[in-house]
């Protein structure tokens, strides 16, 4: 009965469906046909599917809701992309935080913050209250197009669309680029909440390796070669959850090996403010030709008053747009409006100074903590907040987290962010919340405990 519930769930069953035969099922699942004809009677009792004389058993009723659940891997609910965010989103304020993926509010702008409200408090009315232009802001597209230029990516202000998320963003471009079915190459380890955008679309998900270099170039090769992705999707600087980045060689050869094989790239450039000195992007030395690019503003500005970006050749702007409007009727004006006097007021680039300085400190001591207990790095990131460790002696990070849970440490699982699952001793740290103490003690007791 849960087999066929979660086939209906993931819509791999659509109403109106034939389930198999009493005969088929019974074989498939190794039970008795008995066992089969009375979970078929008893989910027809629930409404769930319906029986048909003489014709066999369909699925009833109209489609249900998209569960993501459902579609992934039935595997335990703390490695789960969907668990990790609505943890650190529901935590208690006296939570320690080490696998959360922002800094503390201490860290942010706030003065900034409330100089930009007073200023928009002065602005035309309707700013404040009517839609934005279909692109967005003008000022801040024309700002962002400056802003990219200094990092070497060539963007008119009208080749930026502004959206209200990096998600936002990167789910706009998967509905505009892919259906059903096509393959997707992602890193592995990668974002985990890309895991969950691409299950939402249905995605044929791709994993290759990612080293302190950036993806195993082998495997790069191979995985285009067997399996023709239309897309690839990462992050190239400061890499989420490695803290790696690319370099100009890797940059390069992925490039070349991306246009061998027709396959487009969406470089998602959310932790730019915190490198000092810009790495190599895929989208400077490609020119926005099949490379597009998206950023925001959360991390280093404000999560509650969100506004990103998409970069992109023109040829696609139109038809962006016609999407963005039609899911979305625009983009947040107020937003727009507010993340542009941050930018423009003369703390943000001492903030920035300050952040980057707290977090090469932050990250300099967690090494030095984490290396003390036993854990390896992948690798030493030069900025940027995380940190991707590997624990001694094939111990399951997994079994980290639930100690945590229990001990009021939030830590983030290495399969959470893993599509082959193959990242089960590793774990990611949010060095900017890694300094409290009790994080390492929690973190010595799980290991301990798991050891005896």
């Amino acid at each position: 009965m849960s087999a066929i519930r979660d086939r209906i769930a993931a819509r791999a069953l659509a109403p109106g469906a034939r389930l198999p035969s009493v005969r088929k099922l019974a074989e498939t699942m190794d039970v008795s046909k008995s066992t089969v004809v009375e979970a078929y009677e008893r989910l027809c009792a629930e409404g769930a599917i319906v029986s048909r004389r003489g014709s066999g058993f369909f699925v009833a009723g109209a489609t249900r809701p998209l569960s993501l659940k459902a579609i992934g891997p039935q595997i335990d609910r703390v490695i789960d992309p969907i668990w990790l965010t609505l943890q650190s989103f529901q935590a208690p304020a006296d939570m320690l935080k080490p696998g959360s993926g922002w800094l503390p509010d201490a860290w942010m702008p706030d003065v900034g913050i409330q100089r930009a409200f007073r200023q928009m408090a002065r602005e035309p009315t309707a700013l404040r209250i009517s839609y934005d232009r279909p692109l967005g802001f003008a000022p801040l597209r024309q700002y962002l197009a400056r802003r990219l230029g200094e990092r070497g990516i060539v963007a008119e202000p009208d080749q930026i669309i502004l959206v209200d998320s990096s998600t936002q963003a990167v789910d706009l471009l998967l509905r505009f680029l892919i259906e059903p079915g096509t393959t997707v190459l992602v890193d592995d380890p990668c974002y985990y909440n890309f895991h969950a955008l691409l299950r939402a679309h249905r995605a044929n998900v791709v994993g290759v390796p990612f080293t302190p270099h950036g993806p195993d170039l082998d495997a790069f090769a191979t995985a285009l070669k067997t399996h023709r992705p239309r897309l690839y999707l990462t992050n190239s600087a400061l890499h989420n959850p490695t803290g790696a980045s690319l370099s100009a060689a890797t940059v390069h050869r992925v490039l070349k090996l991306c246009e061998a094989h027709d396959t487009i790239i969406i470089e998602d450039d959310i932790f730019a403010d915190f490198e000092s000195t810009p790495t190599p992007r895929l989208a400077g030395f490609d020119g926005l030709d099949r490379v597009i690019l998206t950023g925001g503003f959360s991390k280093t500005i404000s999560a509650a008053m969100r506004c990103s970006f998409i970069a992109v050749k023109g040829d696609w702007i139109e038809p962006l747009i016609d999407l963005k409007l039609a899911t979305s009727l625009g983009n947040n004006h107020v937003a727009a409006a507010f993340v542009h006097n941050v930018l423009t007021d003369g703390g943000y680039r001492r903030h920035l100074d300050s952040v980057r300085a707290k977090l090469s400190n932050a990250m300099g001591e967690t090494v030095r903590r984490l290396r003390a207990l036993g854990l390896t790095p992948l690798c030493e990131p030069q900025g940027g907040m995380f940190l991707w460790a590997e624990l001694p002696d094939g111990l399951d990070s997994a079994a980290i987290a639930r100690h945590g849970l229990q001990n009021n440490v939030l830590f983030a699982p290495g399969n959470v962010f893993s599509q082959a699952q193959n990242a089960r001793s590793f774990l990611r740290f949010n060095v900017a919340r890694s300094l409290e103490p009790q994080v390492c003690h929690v973190l010595e007791a799980g290991m301990k405990s798991q050891s005896q």
